[in-house]
């Protein structure tokens, strides 16, 4: 699959996955979602090869890039796309060595350009940094400038997300900044219409 990292970025919760976390990233998907990312911390490792393994193939079936958040062994497992990696979680050489020279390894760079410029150097498939607003998922996550994000551009060339409190009202700077996807919790998962509220940040790429 041709991986085109730019978009939305659609990163479920377990505070909103009810019933059937797949029928949720199908609704995010069908809103336009073209990068989705399983995240549950909870220690039940049944429900997340069972959760990951529904996702997996639904973003099989629409032609969308899944990633598995932190866990190496889960997304080798269910067969993703590939992994996205935090400063406390396994290294980048381990994820590389277990899930293979074609598996897409994104890496949390907070604020950190110099961390983003390894990441690169290592092969990484796409930078994060953020929280850019308030977040409902890491709420004591430390706060980062539009600036951070518009030096990360011109110093990097992987792609670039932005993470953290990111709604249809808030995103557009965040693209004009150089933002090339826009990774969304809350904003999509948590909405009352997980299908527009995904449509209505695809729509800010467009404008």
């Amino acid at each position: 699959m041709m991986r085109d990292w730019r978009g939305l970025y659609a990163i479920t919760d377990s505070r909103f996955k009810g019933d059937d976390i797949a029928q949720q990233v199908l609704k995010a998907i069908r809103g336009g979602a073209r990068i989705i990312q399983y995240r549950d911390k909870s220690d039940d490792a049944t429900l997340q090869l069972k959760e990951a393994t529904a996702i997996a193939e639904v973003c099989k079936t629409n032609d969308v890039i899944f990633i598995v958040n932190d866990d190496i062994e889960l997304a080798k497992a269910v067969n993703a796309d590939g992994v996205h990696l935090g400063h406390t979680d396994a290294s980048f050489e381990k994820a590389r060595e277990l899930l293979g020279a074609d598996a897409a390894i994104g890496v949390s760079c907070y604020a950190d350009i110099d961390r983003a410029k390894a990441a690169q150097l290592s092969g990484a498939s796409y930078v994060a940094f953020g929280r850019f607003f308030n977040s409902n998922t890491k709420p004591n996550a430390p706060a980062v400038s539009l600036d951070v994000l518009a030096e990360a551009k011109k110093q990097l060339t992987v792609p670039v997300v932005a993470i953290g409190g990111i709604t249809q009202d808030n995103g557009a700077p965040l693209i004009k900044s150089g933002a090339d996807m826009l990774a969304v919790v809350n904003g999509v998962f948590g909405a009352p219409d997980i299908t527009l509220a995904a449509q209505s940040i695809c729509n800010l790429f467009d404008a």
